[in-house]
């Protein structure tokens, strides 16, 4: 029988504490339950009001993974839930509202993923995110020029970017945004995907064909779509090694000039927040949210 353990006054199992999750590291299950509780001060805020995906990897990266929108299984009745729309009807999908849900849903091992929307106004982004992938022999160094690129494009606009790694290969761009359907958001994230090709030829693709990428980085502005999700910020992925989806700041991007320099482990960010504290702590500054033009 899976231990219980309480957690803000709610009861939640806890399954398979011991079992090796990372075969590279080591990382157990426990540890990475463990990682997510010290880490809930500046997750939480990220999740919060959001409709989460859950791409699950319950035996570990090496393992089947699975992605999880509809309310999974035995949910429990405390766990708060919305209703979202969705082309081929409205669902249910879980909100991550607090620390023993969280625990909950780290207990499913998981990666979150959230929509640049609130689910109380899905009508309306309030982010917007370019996800900068290389096609090797690239690498986040290269994500790193066109990011800071991109940084001064946006900001040109009245939109301050904010930078953290993907826990994967490349980088992420978030700003704040408002008074924008995703349709337009998508819409303007693409002209300037469109245009960092046209300055940045060699180093520039704006379209997802295999064929265009090596070499370049893909500037991926589709996320901003209603209906696609993105990486939460301090989610560890279910890779090789439990790299976590990182925020860094421009001085960290600007100085990148080998890959591992951006690769933070799910050890790595307890210090980094104690001496950073949340680098996208903006995001959540409605008055600093910019009107795109």
């Amino acid at each position: 029988m899976a231990p219980i353990t309480e957690v803000e006054g709610r009861r939640v199992a806890l399954s398979n504490l011991d079992k090796v999750l990372y075969p590279a590291t080591g990382l157990t299950k426990g540890e990475l339950l463990h990682y997510y509780a010290t880490t809930a001060e500046v997750l939480l805020p990220h999740l919060r009001d959001r409709a989460v995906s859950f791409l699950r990897y319950p035996d570990g990266p090496d393992g089947q993974l699975f992605f999880t929108k509809n309310i999974p299984p035995g949910t429990p009745d405390w766990v708060t839930t919305a209703e979202v729309p969705r082309s081929e009807g409205p669902a249910r999908m879980v909100l991550v509202q607090d620390l023993a849900s969280l625990m909950w849903a780290a207990n499913l091992v998981t990666e979150f993923h959230t929509h640049q929307w609130v689910a109380d106004d899905p009508g309306e982004a309030d982010r917007l995110v370019f996800d900068l992938d290389p096609g090797p022999p690239a690498t986040v160094v290269q994500c790193c020029e066109v990011a800071l690129w991109l940084r001064d494009r946006l900001a040109a606009d009245g939109v301050e970017a904010h930078a953290k790694t993907s826990g994967a290969k490349g980088l992420h761009l978030l700003a704040g945004v408002r008074g924008s359907p995703s349709e337009r958001v998508s819409e303007y994230a693409k002209g300037l995907a469109v245009e960092a090709e046209r300055a940045l030829p060699r180093l520039v693709v704006h379209r997802m064909t295999r064929s265009l990428r090596p070499g370049k980085v893909f500037v991926d502005w589709s996320q901003n779509a209603a209906r696609k999700t993105t990486a939460a910020p301090y989610t560890v992925r279910a890779r090789a090694v439990p790299a976590v989806s990182t925020p860094v700041t421009w001085e960290e991007v600007s100085a990148c000039r080998r890959a591992e320099q951006l690769v933070f482990l799910a050890e790595d960010v307890a210090p980094r927040v104690r001496d950073h504290g949340d680098l996208l702590a903006p995001l959540f500054d409605r008055r600093a949210a910019a009107r795109l033009p």
